[in-house]
């Protein structure tokens, strides 16, 4: 994975948005929610959300590391991008999405989607 195919697919989500935080973290998020992190001097390192049984899975690797400050929500640090497989980058970029996706407000998924309320 590189940090343009990094962005090409963070940014293929619906929704998604990206800003700077903490000077140096490129920071994609969907309904204002971080689902992917990373750094800005080029993929140094990827963080992302997973669920509790990948967490445990992926922290057993080399090179992958509970997330200092968000580990207790399941997130993981990759501080070796070579840890992951392009398929596995692709299907966890895309898992940590859709977690956080389907934990927004049903009014704000809808809204990403394109859908109106019918109660406005």
């Amino acid at each position: 994975m590189t940090a343009a195919g990094l962005e090409k697919l963070c940014m293929g989500f619906n929704g998604v948005t990206h800003d700077i935080k903490w000077g140096n973290d490129l920071c994609y998020s969907v309904g204002s929610k971080m689902f992917c992190v990373t750094s800005l001097l080029g993929m140094q390192y990827v963080s992302f959300k997973t669920t509790p049984q990948e967490f445990g899975e992926l922290i057993e690797r080399d090179g992958i590391i509970p997330a200092p400050y968000s580990a207790r929500h399941h997130w993981v640090l990759v501080e070796d991008i070579r840890s992951l497989r392009p398929a596995e980058w692709t299907a966890y970029i895309q898992k940590s999405y859709t977690i956080v996706f389907e934990k927004l407000p049903k009014k704000v998924r809808n809204e990403i989607l394109g859908f109106k309320s019918a109660h406005r």
